[in-house]
């Protein structure tokens, strides 16, 4: 935003500095300046701004100027709204008011509307036009002009029609579905039922708060004009403008809450610049208000404040006085509050209708430390009588993340949100994922119930920016439930593609497959103590794992009996849609699971003097006895001797489609106290083979 000091100087005159000063003093403030470019020749200086969002007031001169006399404690005279009236004004004043309906009342609060006729058109010039220069504002005639001069003065966009190509009085309404209007940039539109427009009886003349229609717009041959300004609601022309594509300086003010008492202010500054060049008012300003818009807007409840709440929660001051009563009395006034005294250092506070984003006590006490300046606070750290908590599963998430980064993953960061899309693609119940009451954009316009979608735009990222070899992690938080009641759970994210690295001095890299990335997960499951660990799948006509994994190349995670998560390889249809030509493999992990599993406890032991035994043990099992089955039965035994139990051969006859096969089992028995002898390894031996035997097991002949 571009604002002229000689502008803000007529405005507020006696500001007390230079324009690097004001610069400067505004920074610190909050208004930030980001450069300060001398005009010459006493035209002051064009000042580059940056306003945040929040503070459309400030989006103008006069809100500048506003915030100038906060800092230097200067009165800033009021706006000339007074309207010439002749005669022939007088006299029609007395008829009936130009006819305005509002029909949709939950978007437009108010609409103001004035009648000028035998108006000139002709180009500007004089003031207007070299201020527009030294903004680089494009000229066009002295109406269109008017209106972009008022809200580039005080925030408010206005507009003019032609009065003689209107078909009766103003009608604000929802446009009819499939409705067409062709706009001021020559598109023709087809609008939605939940557009807002301002019509006549006919027809529609613009979109409101947005853009207004060729077929109303002002002409070199127009002799009569309604001057419009109004209140919108910012939810309707944020949708409005969304669902047409059009960002205009209107709807970019409207968006944002515009100030519900600057429509009469701005519709007299720009029929005084109109009939400045010839003609008259026709009646009197006609202003439709709805109740409920004023009492959320300009009449909200008064803000209770405490002096004393403002000293505690502000501090110390590097002067010895603080924020006194007058201090909080003069800044708050100054920006527009009114305070009413309730008691001792106690005021209820009516907010200006210029600022919707205060609402709270706490709102108030930032903009007493913004206009009193940051910079006058003492530099203490807040007292805090606490201490640290560590998170529960604190231990267990940095146990995590190292081990992945000592396997070579990288770990990265992607966005909380996703698109309605991969909400349902990679949500792992359907109707899970929970949508925002007001997304940034239809690409963001849901909770992630899931990290997949973010990691594969993350790899995709990597490869089409030619880095073939990609290793990457995402711890981060996932979001399931209603809008009524989200749960968040932890979760973490991997994703991979490209080489690994050579195994060998003579041996090249090989391309990444199913197995390295299910050894990194083996690895890392390795640091918590559950009992058992395997990996399966379901048959696809199933349709039970998800279904951005590859149905023949993807497993399931289990660990004591829970599903700790899925990986494998991208389906093909998910990769060409996200057009990775690459094979990538990705797995999320439900750490929420994991965390319930205690880490494994290094335990030490002092080593044997005594002789270890080996025994082997040739077993035939059917095909359904899993060996983490075998595991928990020997481990069941109680036999402290064993110290060592694997499974040194398998043998599986696939020609003859056997439903059995042959096990080599190796045990190891020793005791720290003595030599064995060979009854106690043959009784061990034997409580072994029954055990297997329950299992069904029996020695191979």
């Amino acid at each position: 935003m571009k604002v002229l000091t000689e502008w803000l100087r007529e405005y507020l005159p006696g500001i007390p500095v230079d324009d690097h000063k004001l610069a400067e003093d505004l920074t610190l403030r909050g208004i930030a300046v980001d450069g300060v470019f001398d005009l010459g020749a006493g035209k002051g200086s064009l000042l580059e701004m940056d306003i945040t969002t929040n503070r459309v007031d400030a989006m103008n001169h006069y809100g500048i100027a506003r915030e100038a006399s906060a800092i230097y404690g200067l009165a800033l005279p009021p706006l000339d709204t007074s309207v010439p009236r002749s005669a022939a004004t007088q006299e029609s004043s007395t008829r009936s008011p130009y006819p305005v309906r509002i029909d949709a009342p939950d978007l437009c609060g108010r609409f103001t509307a004035r009648v000028l006729r035998q108006v000139t058109i002709k180009p500007s010039t004089g003031l207007r036009a070299e201020r527009f220069a030294g903004l680089e504002q494009k000229l066009i005639s002295n109406a269109v002009d008017a209106t972009n001069y008022v809200w580039i003065a005080m925030g408010q966009p206005t507009h003019v029609f032609d009065l003689d190509k209107l078909e009766g009085g103003i009608v604000v309404r929802r446009a009819h579905k499939g409705e067409k209007l062709r706009t001021l940039d020559g598109v023709e539109r087809t609008l939605d039922a939940d557009d807002l427009v301002v019509a006549d009886e006919k027809k529609a003349l613009a979109l409101a708060g947005v853009m207004g229609g060729w077929n109303s717009m002002i002409t070199a041959e127009t002799k009569n004009v309604v001057v419009e300004a109004a209140w919108f609601d910012p939810a309707g022309i944020r949708g409005t403008s969304r669902r047409h594509g059009l960002h205009t300086d209107a709807s970019h003010r409207f968006e944002r809450g515009a100030d519900f008492n600057a429509a009469p202010v701005a519709s007299a500054l720009v029929s005084r610049m109109l009939l400045a060049d010839g003609g008259e008012t026709d009646g009197d300003l006609v202003d439709v208000v709805i109740a409920e818009a004023a009492a959320r807007t300009a009449h909200r409840a008064p803000i209770r404040l405490e002096v004393s709440e403002v000293r505690r929660i502000l501090g110390t001051t590097i002067e010895a006085k603080g924020i006194t009563t007058s201090v909080v009395e003069s800044v708050l006034t100054a920006l527009g509050c009114l305070l009413v005294l309730r008691s001792e250092g106690v005021y209820d506070v009516t907010l200006p209708s210029w600022r919707l984003d205060l609402e709270r006590e706490i709102d108030l006490i930032e903009e007493i430390a913004r206009v009193y300046g940051y910079n006058r606070f003492a530099n203490t750290l807040p007292t805090f009588d606490g201490t640290v908590v560590e998170l529960p599963w604190a231990r267990q998430e940095e146990k995590v993340r190292s081990t992945l980064l000592a396997l070579g993953w990288n770990e990265a960061l992607s966005s909380t949100f996703a698109s309605a899309t991969d909400a349902v693609t990679f949500a792992p119940q359907p109707a899970s994922a929970v949508a925002m009451g007001n997304p940034l954009s239809e690409a963001a316009g849901m909770l992630r119930p899931s990290l997949v979608p973010g990691m594969l735009t993350m790899l995709g990222s990597n490869l089409n920016r030619n880095v073939e070899d990609v290793r990457l992690f995402e711890m981060g938080t996932v979001f399931r439930g209603t809008t009524d009641h989200v749960d968040e759970r932890p979760a973490l994210a991997i994703g991979a593609s490209g080489l690994t690295a050579a195994e060998g001095p003579h041996q090249p890299p090989r391309p990444l497959d199913f197995y390295d990335v299910k050894g990194s997960i083996e690895e890392l499951f390795s640091r918590f103590s559950g009992r058992s660990i395997y990996f399966d799948k379901f048959k696809p006509e199933f349709h039970l794992m998800p279904v951005w994994l590859h149905p023949g190349r993807s497993a399931r995670v289990v660990m004591d009996r829970s599903t700790i998560g899925y990986f494998g390889q991208l389906h093909p249809a998910e990769a060409q849609v996200r057009k990775l030509k690459q094979t990538v493999f990705v797995g999320e992990i439900y750490l929420d699971r994991l965390y319930r599993q205690p880490l494994r406890q290094p335990v030490t032991r002092e080593l044997s003097r005594f002789q270890a035994v080996r025994r082997d043990f040739s077993l035939i099992f059917p095909n359904a006895v899993r060996w983490s089955e075998l595991e928990d039965a020997l481990m069941g035994l109680g036999i402290e001797e064993l110290v060592d139990l694997a499974p040194k051969e398998i043998f599986r006859d696939r020609k003859e489609e056997k439903a059995e096969y042959s096990l080599l089992l190796g045990t190891v028995f020793q005791s720290p106290e003595r030599t064995l002898r060979e009854e106690e390894v043959q009784n061990y031996s034997e409580r072994i083979l029954k055990s297997m035997g329950q299992l069904g097991g029996r020695l191979r002949s």
